[in-house]
C-alpha cells in the first residue's frame, strides 16, 4: 500500500476518470452544438460529418477530419487551463 502512496497511483487513477469524463463532455458539446451550428453555417445540413470529397477512386471524409480536429483542440484548450491558470501543475509537488 505504501508504494500506492509514493508513486501517486490514486492520483493517476482518478485523472483517467476525469479526462474520460471530459473527453465525453467534449464529444457531446461538439456533435450536439458545434457541428449542427457548422453544418447550418456551411449549408450541409445536420450530416456534416459524412461531408467528403472525391478524387477519382479515392474519398477524403473532410467533415470527419474537421470534427475530430476540433475534439481535439477542445481538449487541448480545457487541459491547458486546468494546468496553467488553475496551477494543478503545483498539486503533485511537495514542499
Amino acid at each position: 500500500m505504501d508504494f500506492v502512496r509514493k508513486q501517486g497511483v490514486v492520483g493517476v487513477a482518478v485523472g483517467l476518470v476525469i479526462a474520460t469524463a471530459v473527453t465525453k463532455m467534449v464529444n457531446a458539446f461538439i456533435n450536439d452544438l458545434i457541428s449542427p451550428i457548422l453544418a447550418l453555417i456551411l449549408g450541409q445540413g445536420a450530416a456534416l460529418r459524412e461531408y467528403s470529397v472525391s478524387v477519382g477512386t479515392v474519398k477524403f471524409m473532410l467533415g470527419d477530419f474537421v470534427m475530430t480536429l476540433i475534439d481535439f483542440l477542445v481538449i487541448c484548450a480545457i487541459i491547458y487551463v486546468a494546468v496553467t491558470h488553475l496551477k494543478l501543475d503545483k498539486l503533485d509537488k511537495k514542499d
